[in-house]
């Protein structure tokens, strides 16, 4: 695509910044399967994408590795993205699609998500969890991720997270097998008399699905061939965006308007925090 939106909504010091004007065209913006009018819907477009959780850069965690590092500035913008995509999907499975952020926002679901990704080795989607799991996909701590090595690192790393009630299935060579994922998502609870006949009793639940399909759309740019089919990605209501870029460069694509995409860029660098919920408590 010819250019890129960066819409982010933080400076590095926290501070609220001015985000790029969606350019004002007849044409609809397509934002993780909504639809807008460029003119009309602008409060609602920057609403909305400021409710996507926007994962960057940190620095001053607690040391990661044998190198002891405390930030992941220069070789998490992958790592961040992938964060990213796992917020949205949490976000959809226990709030709702049409689920508004606000600066006041204290609902205690939307804080346990928040958790799931501090900077801290508790939290199963921290910068520690998935730079350290990334050695089981020969990645040192420090070593930049791909798109497909961030995939598998966090469908291995959702499998310790009940609460997150997610499956995580990545189609590789560009095929989605479909027993393949009833395998993962269909899950059988026992909860019936134990006396009774074997299959009295046992019901079949379905786990929401995060499907992840790796592509290379071009080498050094996309390949024009492939925009029509990114287009309509972007407004595919399941759709939660695409992970993309090159290495030290990667970006969150959440929408297109015309040949232009719309990104959340992790390469801003802020402090490390951790939510205080102890006051917002139920």
């Amino acid at each position: 695509m010819d250019a890129v939106f960066d819409i982010c909504y933080l400076s590095s010091e926290g501070n609220s910044v001015e985000p790029d004007d969606i350019p004002k065209t007849k044409e609809n913006v397509w934002i993780l399967g909504k639809k807008y009018s460029a003119v009309q819907d602008l409060d609602r477009i920057r609403r909305d994408i400021s409710s996507i959780i926007w994962c960057t850069y940190r620095k001053g965690f607690v040391p990661i590795g044998d190198e002891g590092l405390t930030s992941d500035k220069g070789w998490g913008c992958m790592l961040r993205c992938g964060q990213m995509v796992l917020g949205v999907a949490l976000v959809r499975i226990h709030l709702c699609d049409d689920w508004v952020w606000t600066p006041d926002t204290r609902d205690p679901t939307y804080l346990k998500i928040i958790q799931r990704f501090e900077e801290r080795k508790q939290a199963p989607y921290s910068i520690h969890q998935v730079a350290l799991m990334g050695a089981s996909e020969g990645k040192e701590v420090g070593q930049w991720f791909g798109p497909n090595t961030i995939a598998q690192v966090l469908k291995k790393l959702v499998v310790f997270d009940k609460w997150s009630s997610l499956a995580i299935h990545v189609a590789l060579d560009n095929t989605v097998v479909r027993e393949d994922i009833l395998q993962q998502c269909i899950v059988n609870n026992d909860r019936g008399d134990s006396s009774s006949a074997p299959d009295v009793g046992i019901v079949s639940d379905w786990m929401p699905l995060l499907l992840i399909i790796p592509l290379r759309l071009g080498l050094s740019e996309i390949n024009p061939i492939y925009l029509n089919g990114l287009k309509i990605c972007f407004q595919c209501p399941q759709s939660i965006g695409v992970i993309g870029g090159k290495p030290n460069q990667a970006l969150y694509l959440i929408g297109c308007v015309e040949d232009e995409v719309i990104y959340l860029d992790p390469h801003t660098t802020q402090r490390s925090g951790l939510i205080e919920v102890r006051k917002y408590c139920i």
